[in-house]
């Protein structure tokens, strides 16, 4: 189970974890141990998840997910498989926790009447300082 803010979890029946070789450097290590893990889990048939965060969520991160629908999240910094398991759990968290939050709807505002006050008569200073520097042709 993965535990969201305090707010909602997420069933460990959702997530399916499968784990392969990892690449780069290492050594035998590398070699003989299967320390990569990818988690997969669906946010579209999520039925832990609230449909106004489901859908912070789609909008944010659709491009990451599958054909099928699926978010995969890779890890393989750690050299030990306990470790990228609970790596790939803190991504997850992490991506669902910025979009906990709705946005601020913004409201327009209008300039203030001193505002526009300061405006035209900074534009009048600078149209009475360029006009004195014209030469007069007439």
């Amino acid at each position: 189970m993965l535990d969201i803010d305090g707010r909602f979890t997420i069933p460990s029946a959702e997530m399916s974890l499968s784990f392969a070789r990892s690449s780069g450097p290492g050594g035998q290590n590398v070699n003989k141990v299967n320390s990569k893990v990818t988690l997969t889990w669906s946010p579209v048939r999520s039925s832990a998840m609230p449909p106004g965060i489901r859908q912070r969520f789609l909008t944010k991160y659709g491009n990451r997910l599958t054909n099928d629908g699926d978010l995969l999240v890779v890890s393989q910094r750690y050299r030990d498989q306990p470790k990228n398991i609970e790596d790939c759990r803190e991504k997850l968290r992490e991506m669902i926790r910025t979009v906990l939050a709705a946005p601020k709807v913004r409201r327009p505002t209008k300039p203030t009447k001193g505002s526009k006050e300061r405006r035209i008569s900074e534009k009048k200073h600078r149209s009475e300082a360029k006009a004195r520097r014209r030469i007069d042709r007439d």
